[in-house]
């Protein structure tokens, strides 16, 4: 372990990784708390760096952490790197993984797609409840938000780390969840089919679009079968992320019988 002054010129660095280009140019991005961050490192993502924050974490922080430099910061570099309005004590700066549909179990069972899903909140929310309910694996396909978004990271509590996760372009999807006899469940407010009565008991891919767009007609079409959530008051439509929570513990409880 090395422990180095935290006046140093890779804090301007580290602070781009808050942004989408920041983190493809370097390769690398932000893991914000301990836990979080044990997560990634459980999943075998390696650190680059750790960034302690001296007065919140303690000297004994740091001596825990291993295979990556150390680097204590002062609490406005701190502030400066870190996505929060409130940083936490560690920081972690790892290497992004490749998300390769290659690297996915060859026969999964249950399977989240997340259609060009672009608010972090609701992606990380879902990733939680991908993790909660089992899912095999999570496809995230088109121009979606990237999975390093630290309000991903956050709002999944670090289950992005823990769920096999591949990042594909819309027809590169549609031909591997094929290629593995998955069926396809689109959901959408027009389907015929309120959840529940479908059949989920054999292997199945939930493919979920943005709430505001719902699914490009292209997944609509390849779908085996349509999906809705019934809606009894004002609102004309659930948070995305809410709507996969509902569909993937259905699909659980069929596959549990």
């Amino acid at each position: 372990m090395r422990i180095t002054s935290a006046r140093n010129p890779k804090v301007k660095a580290w602070a781009e990784l808050k942004t989408r280009r920041g983190r493809r140019e370097q390769g690398l991005f932000l893991v914000e708390g301990a836990r979080e961050a044990a997560r990634a490192q459980a999943a075998g993502i390696r650190p680059h760096a750790w960034l302690v924050w001296p007065e919140r974490a303690g000297a004994e922080e740091a001596a825990r952490l291993a295979d990556a430099p150390v680097y204590e910061l002062s609490e406005a570099a701190m502030r400066k790197v870190s996505y929060r309005e409130n940083p936490p004590a560690l920081i972690g700066v790892f290497e992004r993984p490749e998300r390769r549909l290659a690297d996915l179990p060859p026969r999964p069972r249950r399977v989240l797609v997340a259609v060009e899903i672009e608010k972090p909140g609701n992606l990380g929310a879902m990733l939680r409840s991908a993790d909660a309910s089992g899912a095999d694996a999570v496809l995230l396909v088109g121009d979606a938000v990237d999975p390093e978004n630290p309000n991903v990271i956050r709002a999944s509590t670090g289950a992005v780390f823990a769920l096999p996760l591949a990042v594909a372009g819309h027809e590169e999807a549609r031909s591997w969840l094929k290629a593995r006899g998955l069926q396809l469940a689109a959901t959408s407010p027009a389907a015929d089919r309120v959840y529940w009565e479908a059949d989920l008991a054999r292997p199945t891919a939930l493919v979920v679009g943005a709430e505001d767009r719902g699914l490009p007609a292209a997944w609509l079409e390849s779908a085996d079968l349509a999906v809705r959530i019934p809606m009894e008051g004002a609102a004309d439509s659930l948070n995305a992320s809410v709507s996969a929570a509902l569909v993937l513990y259905e699909m659980l409880r069929q596959q549990s019988v």
